[in-house]
């Protein structure tokens, strides 16, 4: 059966560039993975490299299997990478996905950039795609990751408890988010008015 997502995907947005992530991007991802902060809570600890070319490795299997899209975000201020996202848990028969693995260096925390990161995102999933649903889910602890997802427009549906086990053995409950194929109009609208007040990001 083939790939519900066509192989290579690039999203060109103003400020930020989605590229299919490829092995040659695993030195210059790495560097800025290494930064502990970003994987606070997140299940897989990919600032120990070992963790990390072992993820990035799977992401790739599973994109030739059609379960994941792994993208490295390009600043297109400066042509570096900024950080990764990713499309997964991919149903081209129920037309749902999920937005997730996503992180920038802290860096680039509060700059915007995520928001045209999403924008690219939910415009391929519902435009391209055509899909009935866009699940995110987050840490229920972490509270920055929950009210980015809650400006971007999705609507909070629950919490599963004890959802993952993270790689130090740690459970972590999960809040769930969704924006559904109706919502869309509306989120596009309110993510492409946050994406014109990001600023020039050459750092």
């Amino acid at each position: 059966m083939e790939n519900w997502i066509k192989h290579p995907t690039i999203l060109k947005g103003e400020f930020v560039e989605l590229i299919p992530l490829e092995k040659s991007h695993f030195a210059e991802l790495y560097e800025l993975a290494k930064e502990p902060r970003i994987w606070e809570f997140l299940p897989t600890n990919c600032s120990e490299e070992i963790k990390f070319i072992k993820a990035y490795n799977e992401a790739l299997v599973e994109r030739e299997k059609g379960n994941h899209y792994p993208f490295v975000i390009l600043n297109k201020a400066t042509n570096k990478f900024i950080g990764s996202t990713r499309l997964f848990d991919i149903h081209p028969k129920d037309k749902k996905l999920e937005i997730g693995w996503t992180w920038l260096h802290p860096d680039f925390w509060a700059t915007g950039l995520n928001y045209e990161c999403k924008l690219l995102l939910l415009t391929f999933c519902f435009e391209q795609l055509k899909a009935n649903r866009v699940q995110l889910k987050t840490s229920d602890i972490n509270l920055r990751s929950r009210k980015a997802i809650e400006k971007i427009g999705a609507k909070f549906e629950g919490v599963l408890r004890k959802d993952r086990i993270r790689d130090n053995g740690v459970t972590r409950n999960s809040a769930y988010y969704s924006i559904i194929d109706e919502e869309w109009a509306v989120v596009k609208k309110n993510l492409t008015a946050k994406t014109k007040e990001i600023k020039y990001v050459s750092h």
